[in-house]
């Protein structure tokens, strides 16, 4: 009853987030907007967003094997797009997916720490690439991101390209920071005996590259919702974008990012000049890829069943 209530709350905040956005923006406009939104960018967006998970469950399942739990292509894909209907019909954005996917790990006959860490890591490598391309979005688009930070736009640049060149080589102190502590047995064993193989480097490549694949696949898909909406921004501005978008989506206290990927969108386009009505539909749009996706992983793969 606990975990319901709190759940429970989570939604009511999400939708009071979302339902104050709306009135700020008010939401004929919002509505209007949305009602000349031009179908072949929409089906753009969904197409780059299909991709983008596409790629996410393939990325996922090769770091698993990696670790020790080897998956076929068609039961990751079959995972991942059942644990995205879970995501946004739940209260928690991302966590309940992460969870499903650990325990059919599991229920599959693999180890627990493997199962649990493949998926911590996919998560994390890729919010790890979602910055990284943030700040490389953020220096391409110094010009207008500093002003409105009331910042030089010099001294912005250089801090967001020493910022994101540092952040992309922080993976690569990994094994020197899992050689600290005991040589083998607890919750770290699976990472430990993973990061001291030989083929470490060649692993976190691939992760970086299929990682980037994922988060310039998803930019397009924002982009696509935009461009339907006539929200046309710089390459750049839309790179930017996904970094706050993105992360206060995945913030659990909310369904499916409602509510808190709406205000991010308004405070990340900002800048840009894109009015508030604009920016929480390009949110909204996002939204609504997701949800489609989510029924599209209902028909083709069935609902995650007990047992």
């Amino acid at each position: 009853m606990k975990q319901a209530r709190k759940a429970l709350l989570r939604a009511l905040l999400g939708l009071a987030l979302l339902g104050l956005v709306l009135a700020l923006a008010d939401p004929a406009r919002v509505a209007a907007q949305l009602g000349r939104a031009q179908p072949g960018w929409l089906l753009a967006g969904l197409a780059a967003a299909i991709a983008s998970n596409v790629v996410s469950a393939l990325r996922w399942r090769a770091l698993a094997h990696w670790l020790g739990a080897p998956v076929g292509a068609r039961d990751a894909c079959r995972w991942y797009f059942q644990a995205m209907g879970l995501n946004v019909l739940l209260p928690g954005a991302v966590v309940g997916g992460d969870l499903f996917r650990a325990m059919v790990l599991r229920r599959a006959g693999w180890d627990t720490a493997a199962s649990s860490w493949s998926v911590v890591l996919d998560r994390a490598s890729g919010l790890w690439m979602l910055c990284a391309i943030g700040g490389l979005g953020a220096a391409a688009c110094a010009d207008r991101l500093a002003p409105w930070l009331r910042l030089p736009a010099g001294a912005f640049l250089a801090s967001m390209l020493a910022g994101t060149a540092l952040w992309l080589a922080l993976p690569w102190g990994l094994p020197v920071l899992l050689r600290r502590g005991r040589p083998s047995g607890g919750w770290l064993a699976p990472l430990r005996a993973a990061a001291a193989r030989p083929d470490f480097g060649r692993q976190l490549a691939w992760q970086a590259a299929a990682s980037a694949a994922v988060q310039l696949l998803s930019a397009a898909a924002l982009a696509g919702g935009g461009l339907a909406l006539g929200v046309a921004m710089p390459v750049g501005a839309w790179a930017w974008a996904i970094a706050p978008v993105f992360l206060m989506a995945a913030l659990p206290v909310s369904v499916g990012g409602w509510g808190t990927r709406e205000a991010a969108a308004v405070a990340a386009l900002a800048p840009f000049g894109v009015a508030a009505p604009a920016a929480v539909g390009v949110g909204v749009v996002y939204g609504i890829y997701g949800l489609v996706q989510g029924a599209l992983g209902a028909l083709a793969f069935g609902l995650p069943r007990k047992g």
